[in-house]
């Protein structure tokens, strides 16, 4: 293990934590919409008003971090994350759920931003993929376990524990910290673009709250439709705002670094998949073929399996094929392993779903290590909190999008066919939709130029010495 492996393996615990929740909370969905009664689909408010409140919240991130110090601000997210958990298995309807969800992501918000910057500003840049490999190791152990735990507590026990099991996780996380993660700032410190975070915070929590509201008759039309035009406004009023700002809360002027700019528009393409899969396959499973939240989690679980099998080949199989042509190639894999879930049917061998996920697993977890690291590789040191924190926002805006495009599909075809109960053949066309939107990230792949990134793999100096 490298030297400087033991930071990028206490920033995990944040996001076993965050990860183990996401996933346990996606196998128990139709139990607690079971409990709460609620359409399962109508669950789906629960993982997106985390992931909006992500997108509020995280550009705030590298502002923070720099003036009150990673660690102080990094314990300070594990212990509103751990309190939002709490407060989440106390909820008893969907407001509630809904309300302590965005408690939860003001916490989110600030552990993953803040402990990756930790990783860019300690690493050494030739060991960045390698640092970055040992940083989700532990990371996926939340997807690995939490399909499994998540059915086994809705199953045999009652939803709310799935939140609980963060208290112990938290404390750990918050003495680990304490310990050895460094408190790294800024010399240099930057105001704050309080109308900067005033456009933004409206801008994405309108457009995202109203696209997932939409169809559902939980407002009236003609509110939905004045929430996404307030923030489509309100996104191009920042972008005017930004351009005349000179510490912007978002810095649009990253995206005139092309490494930067292609990761970060090629690689929300691609994550649309990546939001859409802990909705939309739980509920085949369960709802379309009936199983239990227990049976759904002992096959989804394979899948983060297979992204840590993938860690320890990242680093060599970015040296010897560069990241243009992983990026490119590994993309369309992903993507036809994504469209393996369509043909799943309630006689498909759990075996060949199983293997199906396991090697899905693999090539997109190679996509996401690539993608990270890419996007930092012509980045300074000076704008480095700004990068990851505009980079989180858009990361989690594309998983919000998946959620919400999935579930949209859904309740098309489920229109089309006439309402009524989820059948399994409505699931096909989401699974294609949503896979056709991340297919459109090739052609970002394909616009990087073919030497990008090598000097963080040593390519170059083997390409010298062949």
């Amino acid at each position: 293990m490298p030297s400087f492996a033991l930071t990028p393996l206490i920033v995990a615990t944040a996001l076993f934590m965050e990860n183990l929740d996401g996933t346990v909370l996606a196998t128990a969905l139709p139990a607690m919409a079971a409990d709460l009664h609620e359409d399962p689909v109508a669950l789906k408010l629960a993982l997106t008003s985390y992931l909006l409140s992500l997108a509020i919240f995280i550009p705030l991130s590298g502002w923070v971090a720099d003036r009150y110090g990673a660690r102080k601000v990094f314990r300070a997210a594990i212990f509103v994350f751990t309190i939002g958990s709490v407060l989440c298995g106390l909820s008893n309807s969907l407001a509630s759920v809904v309300a302590t969800r965005i408690i939860q992501g003001l916490g989110g918000a600030m552990m993953v931003p803040v402990g990756r910057l930790v990783l860019l500003r300690t690493a050494p840049r030739q060991e960045l993929v390698t640092a970055l490999a040992y940083l989700t190791i532990p990371a996926l152990i939340g997807p690995l376990i939490g399909p499994p735990v998540g059915g086994f507590i809705a199953t045999y026990f009652h939803w709310r524990f799935i939140f609980w099991i963060n208290v112990p996780i938290g404390m750990l996380g918050m003495a680990l910290v304490t310990r050895f993660i460094p408190d790294l700032r800024e010399e240099e410190r930057w105001p704050l673009d309080l109308k900067g975070f005033a456009f933004s915070s409206v801008g994405l929590s309108s457009l995202i709250f109203g696209l997932t509201i939409a169809g559902r008759n939980y407002a009236p039309v003609w509110f939905t439709v004045m929430l996404v035009v307030v923030g489509a406004a309100s996104l191009v009023a920042y972008v005017f705002h930004a351009r005349d700002t000179q510490y912007p809360i978002i810095d649009l002027r990253l995206l005139r670094i092309p490494t930067f700019r292609i990761a970060l528009f090629g690689g929300f393409l691609f994550r649309v998949g990546l939001g859409a899969v802990p909705f939309l396959l739980p509920l085949l499973l369960q709802t379309g073929f009936g199983m239990t939240p227990f049976q759904s989690g002992s096959l989804t679980f394979i899948a983060a399996l297979g992204a840590m099998a993938m860690k320890t080949t990242a680093q060599p199989i970015l040296r010897y094929f560069g990241f243009r042509y992983v990026l490119m190639f590994n993309a369309a894999i992903s993507i036809a392993f994504f469209c393996f879930n369509a043909f799943f049917t309630t006689v498909t061998p759990h075996w060949f779903i199983m293997a199906v996920l396991l090697v899905g697993g693999f090539f997109r977890s190679l996509e996401f290590t690539a993608l990270n690291a890419i996007g930092y590789a012509e980045i300074d040191q000076r704008d480095m909190s700004r990068a990851t924190s505009f980079s989180a926002v858009a990361q989690q805006l594309s998983l919000s999008t998946g959620v919400s495009v999935g579930a949209a599909a859904l309740e098309l075809v489920r229109a089309i066919h006439g309402g009524g109960a989820l059948q399994a053949e409505y699931f096909a066309p989401a699974f294609f939709i949503v896979a056709a939107i991340s297919a459109a990230s090739i052609y970002f792949f394909w616009r990087l130029p073919e030497k990008a990134g090598d000097d963080l793999t040593g390519r170059g100096q083997i390409v010298e010495a062949a």
